[in-house]
């Protein structure tokens, strides 16, 4: 066993070669190093949630625009980011959450009546179908004008059909924003014309373009290809649509199978931005392209092409799958496998709290202070009592310590938290004083949720400087 303990890290080393990936942790900082892994190595113990990856047959795209992101909307993980926090115009893109508003509060067959407002309140050469103050329209028509024309008084029609006013409305979109884990967003108006106070990221956007996406009725209008807009007194004769992004159109050279929708935009100032929602093999992509010169559709193209080939894959997957929090006292192989001691079952109920993850109550059931815990679909929010989602924290409910990513999601798996590695159960309760096992490899987080590295355990085992424990 001694040669075991010599050649750990060589092992280690290996098998990450031979797993090819690389990792890029929510809230750590650049250089730090996973359990089980040298500084500057790759991951071989533990793959930290929400990581970028890499399989052995797939490179990390070139995206020459300023700010792009692929979110694997199906496992929630960002696999590739280029200043996904920086902030750029967004342009037209913006009409996605104007669209998922619009969805949300309006029935398609209500009439949308436009004011002088909303037709004039536009730049020069701003996309328009020519609506007349007076022109009336279905909700469902103008979504067809605002995705497929990108019609920017369509666009104020609809603000102020919805909230009485394009500013109002605009306060709308940054409430909606937040509660979406947008945290350098604002939105000045519902078109994404030029405005300084007209912002987002390729990280929020991500976020907005997974809600709009997730909402049926804007799913339908963005997957469209061509609609006929009813004829007006200006304009006597009905007018075929057709849908600005290319990736959609079969007979397109840009076309890509399996896109669900998308949205394009263009300022002088914003550059070409992109946003594609793309599925194959139930997975679903979503690819963010900011301030781009003439290169969205092929980066676009690049990052899906990397995306499906690393989503879902083996080495693609979150570390909870290769991940087991054990109970010594089930496994009859415990003596002589792995160390004995305060160890929990993963299939136990030890972790989570009554009417938080991992409870069989409802989603919105009551948690610890004025909060409350949200579901969506099998991730979780915690809305606290100021209204805001926690991010990029950790909260204290019911006795457990949960962690949150900057978008809001509960965290799972390994985590690198102020400095320290932490592990978060299946349920999100992070583990404290028990054994975790990881691709093979033991580790022991101490009383405090930190990983115990460079030391002998409290019940009695060493372990290395990267918490690997060593056998004898």
């Amino acid at each position: 066993m001694n040669i075991w303990k010599k050649s750990v890290r060589s092992l280690c080393l290996g098998m990450a070669l031979m797993m090819s990936v690389s990792w890029t942790a929510f809230a750590a900082t650049d250089g730090a190093t996973g359990p089980g892994q040298a500084a500057g190595g790759s991951v071989s113990g533990a793959v930290p949630s929400g990581a970028t990856v890499t399989s052995q047959n797939a490179a990390q795209p070139t995206v020459a625009a300023q700010g792009a992101v692929l979110y694997d909307a199906t496992h929630n993980q960002f696999l590739f980011s280029k200043n996904a926090d920086t902030q750029y115009y967004p342009a037209s893109i913006t009409k996605l959450m104007t669209a998922l508003l619009v969805a949300e509060n309006c029935n398609l067959s209500d009439t949308v009546t436009f004011s002088q407002t909303a037709v004039s309140n536009l730049e020069s050469g701003a996309v328009t179908l020519q609506v007349k103050a007076g022109d009336t329209f279905t909700v469902k028509d103008c979504l067809y004008g605002l995705l497929l024309k990108s019609a920017n008084e369509v666009a104020n029609g609809l603000a102020e059909h919805v909230s009485g006013s394009v500013s109002a409305f605009a306060d709308k979109m940054n409430e909606k924003a937040a509660s979406l884990g947008c945290t350098h967003t604002h939105f000045a108006n519902p078109n994404g014309l030029n405005n300084a106070n007209h912002f987002t990221t390729a990280h929020d956007m991500a976020l907005i373009a997974n809600a709009a996406f997730n909402n049926a009725t804007v799913r339908q209008v963005a997957s469209t290809l061509h609609y006929d807009f009813p004829a007006t007194a200006s304009v006597p004769t009905v007018r075929t649509l057709t849908m600005g992004h290319k990736m959609l159109n079969p007979a397109n050279s840009q076309y890509y199978e399996g896109i669900i929708g998308g949205k394009t935009g263009y300022t002088s100032l914003a550059g070409n931005t992109l946003v594609t929602c793309a599925e194959r093999n139930g997975v679903r992509l979503i690819a963010v392209i900011l301030k781009s010169s003439q290169t969205h559709y092929d980066d676009t193209k690049k990052l899906l092409d990397y995306g499906f080939a690393v989503a879902g894959s083996a080495s693609g997957t979150p570390a909870g799958t290769n991940t087991s929090v054990s109970d010594a006292a089930n496994n009859s192989t415990s003596n002589s496998s792995k160390p004995s001691g305060n160890t929990t079952s993963k299939n136990t109920s030890s972790s989570g709290s009554q009417g938080g993850p991992g409870s069989s109550g409802a989603g919105n059931a009551a948690a610890q202070g004025d909060g409350a815990w949200q579901q969506f679909g099998n991730e979780w929010k915690y809305l606290k009592a100021n209204g805001t989602y926690a991010a990029n924290e950790s909260l204290l409910i019911k006795g457990e310590t949960y962690y949150f990513h900057a978008d809001a999601w509960m965290a799972r798996d390994w985590q690198m938290v102020n400095g320290s590695w932490h592990y978060y159960t299946e349920s999100g309760a992070m583990a404290k004083s028990r054994w975790i096992q990881t691709n093979g490899y033991w580790y022991y987080v101490s009383a405090d949720g930190a990983l115990f590295v460079n030391g002998t355990t409290p019940d009695g085992y060493r372990v290395d400087a990267n918490g690997v424990w060593i056998q004898k």
